[in-house]
């Protein structure tokens, strides 16, 4: 039994659910959302400001599925509400990060500045130069954008240089003690 699936989605004022031939659509005041799903198997019904998801057996796959459109569907309804944001933090000696137009640009210790280009649907920016926010509504956009700029400069663990998110704990390891 899926008791994600089982969960009502509320619908705030403003938001609006459709879904036809296996296409889920949520508008919102910050934009519109779309998301195939399995028609043959799962279904959406909404009563007034509340929207459920419904399976169509018990099968395992079936209910794997319900769950996972429930979630979906919450991450939309929420993302067109409130977005999402992430935020990194590039800690290194002399590195910064410069907002250049709707792209950053990194000197994170490379002989070269990394530019980071903005995607359709996400803002980046530059808080501060060691701050850097990536907001939008799509919650699996918003996180992948901020992986990749992670992935540019890993945090190490012996000085913590890198680039990391603002709530993450980097591990730090101890450096080496032998003396001559």
């Amino acid at each position: 039994m899926s008791r994600i699936g089982r969960e009502p989605v509320s619908l705030p004022a403003g938001v609006t659910l459709t879904a036809d031939n296996g296409l889920l659509t949520v508008k919102g005041p910050l934009g519109t959302l779309t998301q195939d799903y399995d028609a043959a198997n799962i279904g959406f019904n909404v009563d007034g400001n509340v929207a459920h998801v419904t399976r169509a057996s018990e099968e395992a796959a079936v209910k794997a599925k319900h769950g996972l459109y429930r979630a979906l569907l919450h991450n939309m309804v929420v993302g067109v509400t409130k977005g999402y944001e992430k935020s990194l933090v590039v800690n290194g000696v002399g590195w910064k990060v410069a907002q250049t137009g709707k792209d950053i640009t990194l000197s994170v210790g490379f002989s070269h500045n990394v530019v980071v280009n903005a995607v359709d649907g996400i803002t980046l920016t530059a808080v501060s130069p060691t701050e850097i926010s990536v907001k939008g509504i799509d919650k699996v956009l918003v996180g992948q954008i901020a992986s990749n700029i992670r992935a540019i400069r890993k945090p190490e663990p012996y000085h913590g240089y890198g680039i990391a998110y603002k709530d993450e704990t980097i591990e730090r390891k101890e450096g080496k003690t032998a003396g001559k």
